[in-house]
C-alpha cells in the first residue's frame, strides 16, 4: 500500500491550493481516508476525513468552511481543497488510512504517506 500526497508549496495568505492523496494497494471507496496536519513544534491534528460512503467528516474547527475533502474514485485520489489559506496553516500535510470510521486519532490509522508541505505567507 502507498499513498502519496502532492500539491503543497509556498502560497500567499488567502489563496488556495489542492492536495491530491494517489493511493495504489488499496482502494479509497473502500477505506476511510484522511488529512492530518503538523505544523513546527505541534502535534498532530486531525483535519478531515471521508468515509467509504462519501461521507466527510471535520476533525478540526480552524478549517471549517474553508477546507474540503473529496475523492474521485476512477483515480483512486483523495483531494483536500484548501481555500483562504492562513499563515497558520502552514505544516506538513499528511494523507492516511484505515478500513473503519473517521477519526482524529493518528494512531487508529493503518497507512501513512510521507507528507507534503504547505507553507502560508503572510
Amino acid at each position: 500500500v502507498q499513498l502519496v500526497e502532492s500539491g503543497g508549496g509556498l502560497v500567499q495568505a488567502g489563496g488556495p491550493l489542492r492536495l491530491p492523496c494517489a493511493a495504489s494497494g488499496l482502494i479509497v471507496d473502500v477505506y476511510v481516508i484522511a488529512w492530518f496536519r503538523q505544523a513546527p513544534g505541534k502535534e498532530r491534528e486531525g483535519v478531515l476525513c471521508i468515509s467509504s460512503s462519501g461521507g466527510t467528516t471535520n476533525n478540526a474547527d480552524s478549517v471549517k468552511g474553508r477546507f474540503t475533502i473529496s475523492r474521485n474514485d476512477n483515480k483512486n485520489t483523495v483531494y483536500l481543497q484548501m481555500n483562504s489559506l492562513k499563515p497558520e496553516d502552514t505544516a506538513v500535510y499528511f494523507c492516511a488510512a484505515v478500513p473503519y470510521y473517521c477519526s482524529d486519532y493518528g494512531g487508529a490509522y493503518e497507512y501513512w504517506g510521507r507528507g507534503t508541505q504547505v507553507t502560508v505567507s503572510s
